[in-house]
């Protein structure tokens, strides 16, 4: 049997028991206006409105298009609003197990039935990315001549995993994680209409927000989760989905975390305390909820950056550069896999050596400024580039450091009111240890006092 056979006798069944298919399937939206979240995709004129023969232009638009994005953000779904508003044939292969003999067999029986009947077919290939080059070749004539209308779907960087004959001829759409508002509407929207769950149950606020945080913004595993829940909630003659019954339905306890409220606060502190107190399981434990809970993953970025500078400091600079990239790492993965990224932070960041006097080094100098102690700018030290700056004596007697040996001017810098205080303290933890003793040295040459033997700059360090 062809595989646009297997998916007709599937669709048949659907028709004949609609109950029989999974709750995920029943709630495929019918058309572009049904589809949840994804608005940047779905304005006036976009894209796939024209595909779909909206707008002016009519149904011509791309013969190919790639849909990239995390797991149930609605690719199949796409696809099949897309055959079902243009009335073409729905194929849906996956590249795990499909090859080019059952891509060639659809693309046959495709041609046949233009020919024969007129009407065209729509290939919905999940995870191409998971196809060889030679397998992708395969797919370009059928792209070219237009006997099939593809729609690929890839969780991975189409860039690195589509090769680039058949990334240039397609349309690229950029899918989203759906927000919990959108997930909340699907869930809603499942339990009440006649095609879901028919009002049959009810589900609680707390039952929903467990979901929300199950589904981590994949509609496919709120659904899932939903129909485990409603069925376990029936079984028992019960009709609520309490949330009991929902962390059985889904073997998933429901932690306490609320992503507006005191929890979300008090284990977001638990987990920077725990770096700060370098206990690397403690952290890695209060990690493991805030992901667990769905929190933002940015969110945790940032707070892990700004500890960087705040607890390790200059005791292991290099803490800093860990954290930027791994926020930089966040934004352009995601969840699931952006917990491991999250997590190296965290392991570097508790384990480090701590030193808070950059920290505290800024906020005395602020100390100071806000208590009036900003005197005016030493003359020697203002601009001194524009016309008539010389008269009035910006600039003059400037040591140009470079041009004296050691790279120091014993020259004042700070202003009359703060010349001598001392804000920046290092420890002797880590790498600071290095630059407390530079900080000493560079300190006594400012100040006019011999340089000794020992070079100045950290970099000229022997070891």
């Amino acid at each position: 049997m062809e595989p646009d056979l297997f998916t007709a006798a599937a669709e048949d069944r659907q028709e004949k028991d609609p109950a029989a298919s999974p709750l995920a399937v029943r709630m495929r939206p019918r058309s572009l206006d049904e589809v949840v979240g994804q608005q940047h995709l779905l304005r006036p004129g976009s894209p796939l409105r024209r595909l779909v023969g909206e707008g002016a232009g009519g149904p011509a638009g791309p013969s190919s298009v790639l849909l990239w994005g995390p797991p149930g953000t609605g690719k199949t779904t796409l696809a099949y609003v897309v055959s079902q508003a243009t009335d073409k044939r729905f194929v849906e292969l996956s590249a795990i197990t499909a090859g080019v003999k059952e891509v060639r067999a659809v693309i046959d029986s495709a041609r046949r039935s233009t020919g024969a009947y007129g009407k065209d077919t729509v290939l919905f290939l999940d995870e191409i990315h998971r196809f060889s080059k030679a397998q992708q070749d395969s797919l370009l004539p059928a792209v070219e001549n237009r006997w099939v209308t593809l729609i690929a779907a890839t969780t991975e960087n189409p860039y690195f995993s589509v090769i680039s004959p058949l990334l240039s001829r397609s349309l690229l759409l950029t899918l989203e994680s759906l927000t919990d508002e959108d997930v909340r509407g699907l869930v809603r929207r499942a339990v009440r209409e006649e095609r879901g769950l028919g009002g049959q149950v009810t589900l609680p606020t707390e039952s929903e927000a467990h979901l929300l945080r199950v589904a981590g913004g994949d509609g496919r595993r709120a659904l899932t989760a939903l129909e485990a829940g409603a069925g376990s909630a029936l079984a028992k003659g019960e009709g609520e989905i309490s949330l009991a019954t929902l962390e059985e339905a889904v073997d998933r306890a429901a932690v306490a975390y609320d992503r507006d409220g005191d929890q979300h606060y008090d284990i977001a502190s638990a987990l920077i305390k725990s770096i700060r107190g370098s206990d690397v399981d403690a952290a890695l434990h209060y990690l493991a909820r805030m992901v667990d809970a769905g929190e933002d993953p940015r969110f945790i970025a940032r707070r892990l950056m700004i500890s960087a500078s705040e607890d390790v400091g200059m005791a292991d600079p290099t803490a800093l550069q860990t954290t930027v990239a791994a926020a930089q790492a966040v934004a352009m993965i995601g969840f699931p896999e952006a917990r491991i990224t999250l997590a190296q932070a965290v392991v570097a960041l508790a384990l480090a050596p701590k030193s808070n006097a950059a920290y505290k080094a800024v906020d005395a100098a602020l100390a100071d400024v806000r208590a009036g102690l900003a005197g005016p700018v030493p003359a020697h030290l203002r601009d001194s580039h524009y016309q008539g700056a010389r008269k009035l004596g910006h600039g003059a007697g400037y040591q140009y450091p470079h041009d004296l040996p050691g790279g120091i001017a014993a020259q004042q810098y700070a202003p009359d009111g703060v010349h001598g205080k001392r804000y920046y303290e290092p420890t002797r933890y880590g790498a600071e240890a290095r630059y407390a003793d530079v900080a000493e040295r560079v300190r006594a040459r400012l100040a006019g006092e011999p340089a000794g033997e020992r070079p100045v700059r950290p970099e000229s360090r022997e070891g």
